[in-house]
């Protein structure tokens, strides 16, 4: 099998790296040339994934040739369909694309290649790039991997194999409700991590973020269940239609269900304290962050179904702020969005 690999920041790395390490026929692609430069003189640097070590091999700027028989997409969200136009003409036959990014661009996808030749990969750990070709795992986790229509073939058997290197993986008939779940979580920590400028762990200590988090997801919920998504529980984290504020939790806010939903999460800050939030790094290096592709995509669904979603439109609204310069990403900033989301949400 030849894998390449589309984008080589903090996830696409140490994806690369790990096939690079296992011999596997890899070319890993990135259109930083500061990366292939690194790569090229140092190999992939690993730290925090079993002991700090370098991996031969080395990323390039330009599309190789011949034909792959996975194509790993791991750019950032708002580049996903270009990289995927470009690796099309790569694609063999009976290949498929991989999809790693947050949010729902397994669709967006399947629009280019096909359904038959799209597969996602949720993503359940985490990882960054503190400096070009230099690589941190932030987290531990693993995969869960499927196809749109749900259906099971050959290939996510080969494609887990492949990752298993990189950590466990699990093959689901229910990829929809994985990736929903995992939509709805990264609404809540990735962008409040970009609006907060610091790692999960600093900020899930605070209660104002977790009742953030809540809200946050409790609208991701809300428009799941609208589109009869069966949500579904990602590995290492947690039942979604759960952690969705109820009435009661709104009106009491010391019951045990909403203390309940509290420690969860001061738990899931803990286990995941040193993630830093990708949008976070767009952010401060110019690019463009994937809001929509988190929070955009609630909203925009909500809208479709008449349902309100105030809380993720104001996170998308601050987040497109601070990539214009217009905000800086800070706890400040984070708690005047608290502040100014409590005059109009009830207290939970």
């Amino acid at each position: 099998m030849r894998f390449l690999v589309m984008g080589c920041g903090g996830i696409g790395g140490i994806v690369a790296a790990h096939l690079f390490e296992a011999g596997l026929d890899t070319v890993a692609v990135t259109t930083n040339a500061q990366i292939a430069g690194a790569t090229r003189a140092n190999g992939f640097q690993l730290l925090g994934d079993g002991g700090a070590r370098v991996v031969a091999g080395e990323a390039t700027v330009e599309l190789p040739v011949g034909l792959f028989d996975f194509v790993l997409l791991a750019t950032q969200p708002p580049e996903v369909e270009s990289a995927a136009r470009a690796a099309l003409p790569l694609l063999a036959p009976n290949g498929a694309i991989v999809c790693f990014q947050n949010g729902l661009c397994e669709e967006r996808v399947a629009k280019i290649v096909g359904i038959d030749r799209t597969i996602g990969a949720v993503v359940a750990w985490g990882g960054s790039m503190p400096e070009p070709g230099v690589y941190e795992r932030t987290a531990s986790g693993g995969f869960t991997i499927g196809r749109l229509d749900g259906t099971k073939d050959e290939r996510l058997s080969a494609l887990s194999q492949a990752l298993e290197p990189v950590g466990p993986v699990e093959i689901t008939g229910n990829l929809t409700g994985k990736r929903w779940s995992k939509l709805a979580i990264n609404c809540a920590i990735t962008s409040l991590g970009a609006i907060g400028g610091d790692r999960l762990g600093a900020l899930l200590q605070h209660r104002f973020v977790r009742r953030l988090a809540l809200e946050i997801m409790t609208e991701a919920v809300r428009v799941a269940q609208r589109e009869a998504v069966r949500l579904d529980k990602v590995s290492g984290t947690f039942d979604l239609e759960w952690m969705a504020l109820t009435d009661s939790d709104r009106i009491a806010s010391g019951s045990s269900s909403l203390v309940a939903k509290h420690a969860l999460l001061m738990a899931v800050g803990f286990r995941y304290r040193r993630m830093r939030s990708s949008m976070l790094g767009a952010i401060e290096r110019g690019r463009t962050p994937a809001v929509d592709f988190l929070n955009g995509e609630v909203v925009d669904r909500a809208r479709l179904y008449g349902i309100a979603a105030p809380v993720n439109a104001t996170v998308r609204d601050l987040v497109w702020s601070l990539s214009r310069r217009e905000a800086t990403p800070s706890m400040a900033t984070l708690r005047a969005l608290s502040e100014g989301l409590l005059a109009v949400t009830p207290a939970a």
